[in-house]
């Protein structure tokens, strides 16, 4: 059987916590972001069904 492909473009938007957890960055973070309070700028968990896609497009993370 060959080996999976990972998908670059997942990769680039998530991140794996040391932990297991899958996080992803809110939207409105490019630019003007002093006023902004931290909970607007702190990654978030994906919510249980986006777990099971993710995983399965970054089969080696």
């Amino acid at each position: 059987m060959p080996k999976l492909k990972t998908h670059k473009a997942t990769i680039k938007r998530v991140k794996i916590s040391g932990t297991g957890k899958i996080l992803r960055s809110k939207a409105a973070k490019s630019h003007l972001l002093t006023h902004k309070s931290s909970r607007q700028r702190n990654m978030v968990e994906l919510s249980g069904a986006d777990n099971k896609r993710i995983k399965r497009l970054i089969p080696y993370r």
